[in-house]
């Protein structure tokens, strides 16, 4: 189990942890939660030992195996899958220890202990899972939202985001005891954050998860530990038992407290009217005694909670937009820098945006939601189609990276001053340097205070970046929201401040969003952007779950249909697509015949399966020798090694070993392949 016991961790001179003990038991599921700057992740840093406690006692078991996201960038040529596997800390260990043993061999090939060492070695990278490590990692890297032709492109050929997607799967990759994850969901859409929940939900490890969504805290976590005021309290049960609990705890202080304070004003005016009379000043001396004795309840402090709301639209033109026959798109660059053609990812949209709509925007990772948004907002152009805009739309923008409206040598203060310009400029209200004692009152409601107004954007952490853009949002008076992934750096605290806000604003609303909590929230209909298109999405997010869970059952079902009539060879790693590829597919559905016609498809379908198992059961006898004979061949080399023979004969015997193993499961996926086609064709 982890301990900490009256443990004192500091930052610089801030103590984040005071004299606090807690227990984690093995296999525990644990939500770590907290307001930012609470000392989250410099616990996280005690744990993975890069820390050390100022005071007190941690200790975990040492051979526990540790695994966590890192948080740097990776820049290398490495192919993705193979990035993904080198997260397998074991398996490149062994892998590094048998190319010194082989290399030890080639320069002294009569030594019988070197000889013995390689055989030991490819039966340990046998048991490490060597053979189906590139299977692993791709299951992994598809079911993070890759897609198939990306499994082996460069690592430096993604995007950020995507970097820090393979960093979790290297991360998940990685045989662990103890599981550290700060954040995972920050680079996640919808479709691959069901996709992880469903994965950790497996992990028979100790997990703990730094997260400020609430809907994947409770699906994935069993005990709750909260950081607060230099103390780490546990309770038992997931996110919402831990709000229950705490706020039955808190009423239950406050009555407490107010009790004493009735008792202490009780005592105290005892003690002030009679301390001067000799005849009672015993009793007001026993008093004060007491008075000092007395523990003193806390009072329930009042936290200082971020709230902020949206001023009223200046007006509502209703339709706020007209779509007619877009399609959405973006630029490509070639390579000697000149502009091609756009990439079409969405066509032929035909809609309407009205006054007061909150539409909630679905689909799978690269299916154009953030180009859809960024078209509306204006940063990327029209590929085709016309975009009609009410007259007077103002639109406020909420990027999904931040940085992509801010600018990172500016202060917050300079921001503001611009945009008040602006909004001057093009007929708002009046701006400029004569307003700045406003604009620093307005950035303070954003929790801008003092010199944090004369900043540079680009030193703040991600969650202060995402508040200022927030303020900037609100100071332009918008009555067309677009947000693309506004959470991904805000704490819960935030979140529930932004959805209050979202609830209470008067114009419309359009929401990209991962965070399920938020969208269940301020939504009131859904679109579903995919397959090169925009539909309505009938239902709601369970019923998206459930969508994205039969979407699944249906093309696992399509690709057995398709390898049957050796349509398609499927890998083990594309037989593992997971829910965020799904959407990408545009197999048709099949239509079902009638009954009278069906008898007659199934009994010349029966005709045709005693033809075609066969050839199948032919291949599939001629395996079965094979593989007798050769797990004859690997019982002799076995039993050769016991032996112990010269040097030589053992490297030969250790790589024939390898080479037999490596067959073997070769034959056995074919034999399983063929097994699953006879009794597909048998059905």
């Amino acid at each position: 189990m982890i301990t900490l016991k009256n443990v004192t961790l500091r930052r610089s001179v801030k103590v984040l942890l005071d004299n606090t003990s807690a227990i984690i038991n093995p296999a525990e599921k644990v939500g770590l939660v907290g307001r930012n700057g609470a000392g989250k992740s410099t616990l996280f840093g005690l744990l993975n030992g890069s820390l050390h406690e100022d005071s007190g006692d941690f200790s975990y078991p040492k051979q526990w195996r540790m695994a966590q996201v890192a948080q740097d960038m990776p820049e290398t040529e490495e192919g993705a899958t193979d990035f993904v596997v080198n997260g397998d800390t074991r398996l490149s260990e062994l892998r590094a220890a048998l190319q010194l043993t082989e290399h030890a061999f080639a320069e002294n090939p009569d030594d019988a202990d070197t000889g013995m060492a390689i055989a030991h070695a490819y039966t340990d990278l046998a048991d490490a899972g060597e053979h189906d490590a590139v299977p692993r990692a791709q299951a992994l890297i598809l079911g993070l939202g890759f897609k198939t032709s990306e499994l082996d492109n460069p690592v430096n050929s993604f995007s950020g985001g995507w970097r820090m997607r393979l960093q979790l799967a290297r991360a998940l990759m990685c045989p662990s005891d103890l599981l550290l994850l700060d954040e995972p969901t920050n680079h996640l859409d919808l479709d691959a954050l069901v996709w992880l929940e469903a994965w950790l939900k497996k992990y028979e490890g100790t997990m703990i998860v730094i997260s400020h969504d609430r809907e994947f805290l409770d699906a994935v976590t069993s005990v709750t530990m909260h950081i607060d005021n230099a103390q780490l309290t546990r309770y038992g049960g997931n996110y919402s038992s831990f709000e229950e609990q705490r706020s039955q705890q808190l009423l239950l202080q406050q009555s407490a407290f107010v009790k004493q304070q009735d008792k202490i004003a009780h005592l105290q005016k005892f003690i002030d009217r009679f301390k001067a009379k000799a005849s009672k000043a015993k009793q007001a001396q026993s008093r004060v005694k007491a008075l000092e004795r007395m523990e003193k309840v806390a009072p329930m402090l009042a936290s200082a909670d971020f709230n902020f709301e949206f001023k009223e639209p200046a007006n509502l033109p209703n339709p706020m937009l007209s779509i007619t026959d877009a399609a959405f798109g973006y630029p490509v660059e070639g390579e000697n820098g000149e502009i091609l053609a756009p990439k079409v990812i969405v066509r032929g949209v035909s809609r309407s945006v009205l006054a007061g709509q909150r539409i909630g925007i679905l689909g799978a990772n690269g299916q154009g939601k953030s180009t859809v948004v960024k078209t509306i907002a204006r940063d990327l152009g029209l590929v085709s189609g016309t975009i009609t805009e009410g007259k007077g739309l103002n639109i406020g923008y909420f990027a999904q990276q931040e940085l992509d409206v801010l600018r990172p040598q500016d202060t917050p203060l300079e921001h503001m001053i611009r945009l008040a310009k602006d909004v001057a400029a093009s007929g708002g209200s009046a701006g400029g340097a004569g307003r700045e004692q406003d604009l620093r009152s307005f950035l303070g409601s954003f929790n801008f205070n003092g010199d944090m107004v004369k900043q540079a954007v680009g030193t703040m952490s991600g969650g202060e970046k995402a508040r200022l853009v927030l303020a900037m949002m609100v100071w332009q008076r918008p009555n067309l929201l677009l947000l693309d992934e506004p959470t991904n750096h805000l704490d819960l605290t935030t979140r529930e401040a932004l959805a209050v806000a979202l609830n209470e604003f008067e114009g419309t609303l359009m929401l990209v969003s991962h965070d399920r909590a938020l969208l269940r929230s301020v939504c009131d209909e859904f679109w579903m952007v995919g397959r090169g298109g925009v539909t309505d999405f009938d239902g709601d997010l369970d019923d998206y779950q459930k969508y994205l869970l039969d979407e699944a059952k249906r093309l696992r079902e399509l690709v057995k249909e398709e390898s049957r009539n050796g349509a398609a060879q499927t890998s083990v790693a594309a037989m593992a697509v997971a829910v965020p590829t799904i959407l990408t597919s545009d197999s048709p559905q099949i239509a079902s015949p009638s009954s009278a016609e069906q008898r007659k498809v199934d009994a010349q379908r029966r005709q045709e399966q005693t033809q075609r198992n066969k050839p199948l059961q032919r291949e599939l006898s001629d395996i079965d020798t094979k593989m007798v004979s050769l797990n004859q061949e690997k019982s002799v080399l076995e039993a050769a090694l016991t032996a112990k023979p010269d040097a030589q004969g053992i490297a030969q015997s250790g790589k024939r070993l390898k080479a037999i193993q490596q067959e073997l499961v070769n034959l056995e996926e074919r034999w399983l392949s063929l097994s699953e086609q006879m009794e597909v064709t048998t059905v």
